[in-house]
């Protein structure tokens, strides 16, 4: 076997174990709704987003495209080593943030780790790409998640104003069954994909395909199923977090944010190609939902912890990146 194709190789399989930690680590962005709502079981809530997850991830093309074309790394082992190192950085922050029960953004930190060991080894950054695909979209995803949260939670309210609270919370339920298979979906286009992307990158750099244009069939199926593994593992200290610490969710409540979680994530992953946090859009939703009640209602001192986890998410992974980066580089030459 040639240097290559070893190196190549240990980049598709940190990969994976990356795939598997997005995995049981954003396991609660689908799920935590429902859960919190009773409207499904935790079990079930889980074999249903991981079979979502499955789903979603063919549909993720443009975003896969996107995450391999933020650094430009050139066709040799060394650069294989950075795309590692970045990945391994990847990892190390969402186990950071899932040992403190915090929903941080596997995307961003992934995306964070291959500019952090790409400015390590002085290759090039796509910063434009970075502005116009990632930043822009980071912010602008949960400023829509919550007024859009705000407003759909005011349309059901409005809507069935004369409704039995009984009544409501049962059809509710079923609802949330559609909306929570909807954020599943959502969830796999997304982040499978930013999988698929990093291996994309290595067959490219370690010279086995000609651009990072070219997505072979493998790479889906495999991404998929990792994914699944790992959200069917589930991320429970999460799934608390988000479905019970922000805000007391009830079933309409829950189907409205994701309901508008879900159709973010589709607009910015099919239509855009780009990379949004499903942490960030969720969470954003909850939030805009619950200020329809009031604004005491949402415990802003939770909140602001995800959002100091959220900031310090790119410029964390990043470092630990580019520390690994000169760890791992004498295996890589």
């Amino acid at each position: 076997m040639s240097a290559e194709f070893v190196a190549v190789l240990a980049v598709i399989v940190v990969a994976m174990v990356f795939d598997y930690t997005n995995g049981f680590h954003d396991a609660a962005n689908a799920i935590a709704t429902s859960v919190s709502t009773r409207a499904l079981t935790p079990r079930v809530a889980l074999l249903m987003a991981a079979a979502g997850n499955f789903i979603g991830t063919h549909f993720g093309e443009n975003v896969a495209k996107t995450v391999s074309g933020i650094i430009t790394v050139p066709t040799s082992v060394a650069g294989l080593g950075a795309v590692f190192a970045a990945v391994l950085g990847a990892i190390a922050w969402n186990l950071i943030t899932w040992y403190f029960g915090l929903p941080s953004s596997s995307s961003h930190a992934l995306i964070g780790g291959l500019v952090g060991a790409a400015l390590a080894a002085g290759y090039t950054v796509q910063w434009d790409a970075i502005v116009q695909k990632v930043v822009i979209p980071m912010v602008a995803s949960p400023l829509v998640g919550f007024v859009a949260g705000f407003l759909f939670m005011l349309a059901i309210m409005w809507t069935f104003r004369t409704g039995r609270p009984a009544k409501l919370n049962r059809g509710f339920r079923y609802a949330q069954t559609v909306s929570a298979a909807a954020m599943s979906v959502g969830h796999g286009l997304q982040d499978a994909a930013k999988t698929i992307g990093v291996i994309v990158l290595a067959l490219h750099v370690g010279g086995f395909q000609d651009s990072t244009s070219e997505i072979p069939q493998w790479a889906y199926w495999t991404s998929a199923t990792v994914l699944a593994l790992g959200t069917y593992a589930g991320g429970w200290r999460i799934i608390r977090t988000l479905g019970r610490k922000i805000i007391d969710l009830g079933p309409p409540e829950g189907f409205a944010a994701e309901t508008v979680a879900s159709v973010l994530l589709f607009v910015f992953g099919i239509n855009l190609g780009a990379p949004i946090s499903t942490t960030h859009t969720i969470t954003s939703a909850i939030m805009g939902v619950g200020a329809t009640k009031k604004l005491s209602a949402v415990r802003w001192g939770v909140a602001g912890n995800i959002v100091g986890a959220w900031i310090l998410t790119f410029p964390g992974a990043a470092a630990i990146a580019a520390i690994l980066y000169f760890a791992t580089r004498p295996l890589f030459t």
